[in-house]
């Protein structure tokens, strides 16, 4: 039942099938700008609530019944241009409201086709603005926000909902620097009577400056920046009664005031909005409901701790065939990522048994559906539980990664997967167990470029319990008899997971592009990263990249064991989190890595958010050894080797006081091994043409240094 990634052997020997000696090497454009290197893909989407599925085939909309794969035509760009008097060459972004109610927008307007009678019958207005949010269902209300004000546009009239002067206090925009799952401002009850919105009030946070040097004298930008440890934004729910014109807010007393309010969800009727309400230590959480009308709480309705962190994640999900109940999310329970059955009064039910991490993908009136991990670690696979007796099934077979979209019925299935060797595959699959149909196929996109092998594999952590998975490029012609330089990418921060058995195993193609012209490229998972359970995420508390560099040093000690590696040429490269591992590593091992280069890196804890830092490093004033320990301030004399930092100018995420504090703390130190590049207008990563700037300019160092 194993497929070949979980095979027993510690290295997986699955190369991808470009012959060597053979075809182009990858340029710099290459690596930044060229598209065509992507698998093509086959946009399908369920059309509406139906078991048939849409696709544009030479530029037309065409829809299959998926049951006898029969297909008709829904419009055509001939068709859609002549209804909305547009010239779109190639057809538009399209959704469904209904089955016969096709969604286009043209022309500041979202046009709602019928199928049927192929004519317009609605082209409402959308307006303009910041964090723009459309009610659910076939409605036109709007809300938006400009500067730090939130607005409400009702189809014809704009509409104020908070009109505060203080440019401290900002409404419908996104709190806790898009933390816990916050990604919005803007809420609107399913009913569309009401509208939540999230209001912070920043006038305790303390402002960074940030230098734009595009005016005349140049500029400061001020930004809000909560430091750990220093005072953080306040944050509130309002509810807004469109009827009324009248805002109430929660009443909220959990915990300080510097609580956070994640995962806000509305009740199906409207009537409740549940709130999952974090401390900002981020070890207690309180799952709450509260009445929209008066704001008053309802019920506490469970309880979180972890000494660690708890970190929310995910809103509530209602179960459609029985409202008094929902799907909630945590991997505090359990030890992983597991859907969970609760009602109103607390009880609490595993729904998904397994210890492996798991995502809510769909439900119908008998099953949830979710992808999970248990498979693989770096597999991703559709399951479902049958809500009455628990029972799992899975229901996609071939290896790989897999996104899929679950029809309403529950029959079906649109399944988007790829793995190592297979580019990407579009399939119909059925839930009924009955084989699946392959609806595209893509193409290589590297033929007619010297792609070096990828292979994937396993190295113990450092404590022996896990198996971190690595991906490993050995340069084009490779000589088992030959010395080659090394580069170890690393990333190795929470949230993130560089390895996965999708095409070339989420390869970036620098790696390919050093692995051409003769570098050994090594990138490997450690603990603190993502889909392997909370124990193996949670092992960084208190002292980031100490666990990292742990692991990280012992897929290195397994590479140097090779005799085709030159351990006198051994460089890393990392940005953000991966830039503090950077430089972390060439700090504490200086005798190992000759050559580092380090974008956008965190230097010291203290300087980095409140969110994000608390939750790992705890508060400075609580844990001042950790910070002490994790400060590359500290590992600044140790620095042996080449190292090149990078950093965005205008950085709001790691700001520049980070890397700057390092460079000179090696100026003080008559340090003369560090070299600095800053991208005066780049934010904490370099995009477009400048990116090319940035690749050559990381390539070089390499070639100058390692070689």
């Amino acid at each position: 039942m194993r497929n070949l990634i979980l095979l027993a052997a510690t290295v997986l020997m699955t190369t991808i099938s470009a012959a060597q000696n053979q075809g182009k090497l990858l340029s710099i454009e290459d690596v930044v700008l060229n598209r065509d290197l992507t698998a093509k893909s086959y946009a399908t989407r369920w059309v509406g609530d139906s078991d048939s599925y849409s696709a544009v085939e030479q530029n037309n909309l065409v829809a299959y019944d998926a049951r006898t794969g029969k297909q008709r035509t829904l419009i055509t760009l001939d068709e859609l241009n002549t209804l909305l008097d547009t010239n779109f060459k190639t057809f538009p972004p399209y959704a469904f409201d209904d089955e016969n109610s096709l969604v286009v927008s043209a022309h500041s307007k979202r046009n709602v086709i019928c199928l049927k009678e192929r004519k317009v019958v609605s082209a409402a207005k959308v307006p303009v603005g910041e964090n723009l949010t459309r009610q659910s269902g076939k409605g036109n209300l709007y809300a938006y926000t400009r500067e730090n004000n939130l607005y409400l546009f009702d189809g014809e009239k704009e509409i104020t909902v908070t009109a505060y002067e203080d440019k401290n206090i900002v409404c419908g925009q996104t709190v806790s620097r898009n933390e816990f799952g916050i990604s919005g401002g803007i809420f609107f009850s399913p009913d569309a009577t009401k509208l939540a919105f999230y209001k912070k009030d920043e006038s305790r946070v303390t402002d960074f400056p940030l230098l734009d040097i595009t005016t005349r004298t140049g500029t400061l930008k001020n930004i809000k920046y909560p430091m750990n440890g220093m005072p953080s934004e306040h944050v509130f729910l309002g509810v807004y009664d469109i009827a009324s014109g009248e805002t109430t807010y929660l009443n909220v007393t959990d915990f300080d005031e510097e609580r956070y309010l994640t995962n806000i969800t509305w009740s199906p009727d409207s009537k409740r909005i549940y709130i999952q309400v974090l401390d900002r230590a981020q070890k207690n959480m309180h799952l709450n409901s509260y009445d929209a009308a008066t704001g008053a709480e309802i019920k506490q309705i469970l309880t979180e701790h972890n000494d660690r962190w708890v970190e929310p994640q995910h809103p509530l999900i209602f179960l459609e065939s029985d409202p008094s109940k929902f799907i909630y999310a945590t991997d505090n329970r359990d030890g992983y990522w597991n859907l969970y059955l609760c009602d109103d009064e607390g009880n609490i039910e595993r729904l998904t048994k397994t210890d492996a991490s798991v995502k809510y993908v769909a439900q119908d009136a008998k099953y949830v559906y979710y992808t999970s991990a248990e498979v693989s670690p770096i597999d991703n696979h559709l399951f479902r539980v049958e809500l009455k007796s628990g029972e799992q099934t899975r229901l996609t077979m071939a290896e790989g990664w897999h996104t899929v979209a679950v029809s309403k019925s529950g029959k079906y299935f649109l399944d988007t997967y790829s793995s190592l060797n297979v580019p990407r595959v579009v399939e119909l699959g059925r839930t009924d167990g009955k084989p699946a149909r392959e609806l595209f196929r893509a193409e290589d996109p590297t033929v007619g470029y010297n792609y070096a092998p990828i292979t994937i594999g396993t190295v113990k952590s450092a404590d022996g319990k896990y198996d971190n998975y690595y991906r490993l490029i050995k340069p084009l012609d490779f000589d088992p008899t030959k010395k080659y330089p090394v580069i170890l990418y690393v990333y190795g921060g929470p949230h993130s997971q560089l390895v996965q058995n999708t095409y070339l195993a989420q390869l970036r193609r620098w790696e390919m592009y050093m692995a051409q012209r003769g570098y050994v490229v090594f990138v490997m998972d450690n603990r603190g990263t993502s889909n392997r359970g909370a124990e193996f995420e949670k092992a960084i508390h208190g002292q980031c990249g100490q666990a990292e560099m742990a692991d990280q040093m012992e897929g290195m000690k397994w590479l140097m064991s090779h005799e085709w590696v030159d351990k006198d040429r051994i460089g890393v490269h990392g940005w953000s989190y991966g830039g503090f591992m950077t430089i972390s590593l060439i700090t504490n091992y200086p005798d190992i890595f000759k050559v580092g280069v380090a974008g956008g890196p965190v230097i010291d804890w203290k300087w980095y958010e409140v969110m994000y830092g608390e939750r790992y490093m705890d508060n400075i004033n609580n844990n001042p050894e950790g910070f002490e320990k994790t400060s590359l301030i500290n590992k600044a004399t140790s620095l042996k080797g080449k190292l090149l930092i990078c950093q965005g100018a205008v950085d709001p995420v790691v700001v520049w006081e980070h890397s700057l504090s390092f460079v000179r703390e090696c100026v003080k130190n008559n340090i003369h091994t560090i070299d600095y590049m800053p991208y005066p207008c780049a934010e904490h990563n370099v995009y477009g043409r400048d990116a090319l700037h940035l690749y050559n300019k990381i390539t070089n160092y390499f070639e100058d240094y390692l070689r």
